[in-house]
């Protein structure tokens, strides 16, 4: 057993001054309305942070990029063997409203603009849950985003495919819908793939269920954990509910339409109960505990600022 100690010393700590100290010139490609595109609900990302934190990390995520590109060149011309097309596979992990796909849209939005690797595809795995109606025939409903939601045989394939080099669609998911939707998103032999969503750490060891092996995770070089205090994540999620009350959820189409008839004092507590009773025990017991797992863990406090970086070494 890896005691919390240990675990620690396996990490290299930054403030988000020394991070941002790394970033070693690399210019700054994205303006304000670019960046006012890609930030999720009640989230001020500032172009302040993506100089602070995100180019460096774009910085040695394309290091690391030319680094695989390099050692596979190698090894093929050392085999006698054609050189793959498979993606550099990047993970994005973390509870729900921590900001994980505003994470992944600006490094997906940083690292095209590196010449080395223009094409970058983003999959979130929402769209690997099984359907609604599966779902519900399971009585799975309420444990929608608990590891055994998701069409895990599904998700395998695609991410073997896709590190083989070879196309592959990827299910879309609808938040409007609460579904599964019928067309696909087509994945055509990028440079690099960002795979977003709460289980991209997990392991064979979450799904005891599922003997085939090796795993999602298996297939990713360089995973990233989104953190925050559940204190923190609790009130960001009760501040998107109520964003959606006031938007989204006004769709007479929307799933989840009865909701924008609630007061907001009724919104404030259906939505502190859904945490309750799902996101937080959710949290806690099969993401939280995968963060460790992460090669470089960023660590949120208020207002979504990023204030530590913990780096695998």
């Amino acid at each position: 057993m890896v005691t919390a100690t240990a675990k620690e010393f396996a990490y290299q700590a930054f403030s988000r001054e020394q991070w941002a100290a790394l970033r070693d010139a690399v210019p700054l490609p994205l303006s304000e309305a670019e960046l006012e595109a890609l930030r999720g609900i009640n989230e001020e990302v500032s172009l302040e942070e993506v100089e602070a934190v995100y180019l460096p990390l774009s910085r040695l995520l394309n290091l690391y990029v030319q680094s695989k590109q390099g050692r596979g060149d190698v090894l093929e011309q050392f085999l006698g063997r054609k050189p793959s097309d498979g993606p550099y596979i990047i993970s994005v992990a973390g509870s729900v409203a921590v900001g994980k796909s505003t994470v992944a849209r600006i490094l997906q939005a940083l690292l095209q603009r590196w010449p080395e690797h223009p094409k970058v595809e983003l999959v979130t795995t929402d769209g690997f849950l099984m359907p609604l109606a599966e779902l519900k025939e399971k009585n799975l409903l309420s444990r929608k985003g608990f590891p055994e939601s998701y069409d895990m045989r599904m998700l395998l394939d695609f991410i073997r495919n896709v590190r083989n080099g070879e196309d592959a669609e990827a299910p879309i998911y609808s938040h409007m819908h609460y579904d599964r939707l019928p067309h696909t998103q087509p994945i055509r032999q990028p440079d690099i793939l960002i795979l977003e969503g709460l289980n991209v750490l997990q392991s064979a060891i979450d799904y005891p269920q599922f003997v085939e092996r090796p795993f999602v995770s298996d297939y990713v070089d360089f995973s990233i954990y989104v953190d925050a205090p559940e204190s923190l994540l609790k009130q960001w999620y009760i501040n998107r509910f109520l964003s959606f009350r006031a938007g989204p959820f006004t769709n007479p189409q929307a799933y989840f339409h009865h909701y924008s008839k609630l007061t907001i004092e009724q919104a404030e507590q259906t939505a502190d109960n859904i945490w309750e009773q799902i996101n937080g025990p959710n949290l806690r017991n099969n993401i939280q505990p995968t963060r460790e797992r992460a090669t470089l863990i960023l660590s949120k406090g208020n207002d979504h600022l990023i204030e530590q970086i913990r780096l695998r070494g």
